[in-house]
């Protein structure tokens, strides 16, 4: 047993996207066994857990997100005993481990949908105007005439969570992964179980409604219904010995519809999104925080921070560059709260731009152009030219030999060791971790908070350099100070004082 309950409170987590993370039986694609084989790099990174991405049977329409067996490992990520033998070495390295549940749709492969189960999905007469986030109708018509309402992709029908079989169905899930160890739950799209009764038409909107979040709801986000589901999963998270958790992917149009997600009687956390978001500039980080903040004093739970994940591109490229992108990191490491990082940015990797059409498997890429294959792209362990890979299913830029693993592994100016530098700070300081922010007097393009005790960080995202009279010592800097001891555009450092 790994003891403290609220280890997630101040959790560092590292999600790993099984499919890219690491190979270990060379047929190209990440699996299991690879991710075990990779235990001891995660551990001296000094992450406390990691959040595995869908490695459940699934045709792979949607990178494992559309789910035909929630109960069993997909055979090219290994098998259940693969998956047991992972979950045991993780917790004997200290490190919990986090399964993704996907509860808003299935696959349509799912037993259910090819039975013709259609009360545990939404199906219509005829179709209403909303519109898939993946692009074009949400509607599909199947042979008899009906329609059937895919948030996502034609291949991901919604299941109906007014049906209180598909409910008992989860929660046997629930208590099925949680009998195998798990410590947590990462809920895929957790504010779009519940829809508004009569499925109502969005009416005119400009532009896609996936994104017309503002202050009104959609009548297929954020319903209020879905807090019962979260109210029914709490007893049995609470059930299990260890700390079980589950954090929330919901977005949401205010700081008070987040709030809802988290609290003692539903979901431990909640992701602020807002904060992957934001633009590199201090006023934008400023408002972002303070309003995570803020959300976090409404509910009495600590702020979800995340700069990347599986779903957006990479923040070395989002923010112009692998300097803002360490700079950004340390600031984000320094705020209250859980830190949650995207594998390989670790390693400072941008975002790949050039992927062929033809090799992208995203299934928004048919429809709308837009792709998310190029955060995906697997992880460079070795830096010689296969980059410890057979044949990848993406390919890894030739480029990426600096960024390797392997190639940072022992340049103690590598972002790579930056990360581990911060991760062991984070948790030797007192500062760092639960507590409050106080902000600084600074210029404006100059974001200084004190973190109590005497920690004092500073983000420089301006153009020029900025000398301030700080005092104290400088524990960890994202790039090199100037001689006079200024900081440097696109730099952030931690000072004790």
């Amino acid at each position: 047993m790994l003891g403290n309950d609220d280890w997630w409170r101040d959790a560092v987590v590292y999600q790993v996207y099984p499919r890219s993370f690491a190979d270990a039986n060379g047929d190209g694609m990440g699996d299991l066994a690879g991710v075990r084989d990779r235990l001891g790099y995660l551990a001296e990174l000094g992450v406390d857990a990691i959040w595995l991405s869908p490695f459940y049977t699934s045709p792979m329409a949607d990178g494992g997100y559309d789910v035909a067996d929630y109960r069993d490992v997909d055979p090219m990520f290994g098998t259940l005993a693969d998956f047991d033998a992972l979950v045991a070495d993780a917790h004997d390295k200290g490190i919990r481990v986090i399964v993704d549940l996907v509860p808003n749709h299935s696959s349509d492969r799912h037993p259910w949908f090819q039975a013709g189960l259609r009360d545990r999905y939404i199906f219509r007469d005829e179709p209403n105007d909303w519109e898939s986030i993946f692009g074009g109708p949400a509607w599909t018509q199947v042979a008899d005439g009906q329609w059937y309402l895919h948030l996502f992709a034609p291949e991901q029908p919604d299941l109906n969570w007014e049906n209180p079989d598909v409910r008992a169905e989860f929660r046997d899930i629930l208590r099925f992964w949680l009998d195998r160890g798990v410590d947590g739950f990462r809920v895929d799209v957790a504010h779009g179980m519940i829809k508004a009764a009569g499925l109502p038409d969005v009416g005119p909107k400009e532009g896609r409604q996936a994104e017309m979040l503002g202050d009104e709801q959609l009548p297929y986000f954020d319903q209020d219904g879905v807090h019962e589901i979260y109210r029914e999963w709490r007893p049995i998270l609470d059930s299990y010995p260890g700390g079980r958790m589950a954090v929330a992917e919901a977005w949401v149009s205010s700081p008070e519809r987040l709030a809802r997600y988290v609290g003692p009687d539903e979901l431990h956390q909640a992701f602020s999104f807002e904060f992957m978001m934001a633009d590199f500039h201090a006023k934008s980080f400023r408002t972002v925080i303070e309003k995570a903040l803020k959300e976090s004093e409404l509910v009495g739970a600590p702020t979800t921070w995340v700069l990347s994940n599986h779903d957006k591109p990479r923040h070395v490229t989002r923010h112009g560059g692998l300097a803002r992108a360490r700079a950004a990191t340390l600031l984000m490491l320094a705020l209250p709260g859980s830190a949650y990082l995207y594998n390989g940015e670790e390693l400072g990797l941008p975002e790949v731009l050039d992927l062929p059409d033809e090799l992208r498997q995203d299934p928004a890429f048919r429809r709308t152009g837009e792709s998310r294959d190029g955060c995906r792209v697997p992880i460079p362990w070795t830096a010689s030219g296969d980059f410890g890979w057979r044949d990848p299913w993406l390919p890894i830029p030739a480029s990426w030999g600096p960024l390797s693993a392997e190639a940072q592994e022992h340049d103690p100016a590598s972002t790579l060791n930056l990360y581990r530098a911060a991760l062991r700070l984070r948790k030797q300081h007192p500062a760092l971790g639960g507590g409050t922010v106080t902000w600084l007097d600074s210029p404006k393009d100059v974001l200084a908070i004190e973190r109590d005790p005497g920690l004092v960080v500073v983000l420089n995202t301006g153009e020029e350099p900025v000398r301030l009279d700080l005092g104290g010592e400088v524990l960890l800097s994202s790039g090199p100070l100037a001689e006079d001891g200024a900081l440097p555009p696109d730099t952030a450092v931690w000072i004790q004082r």
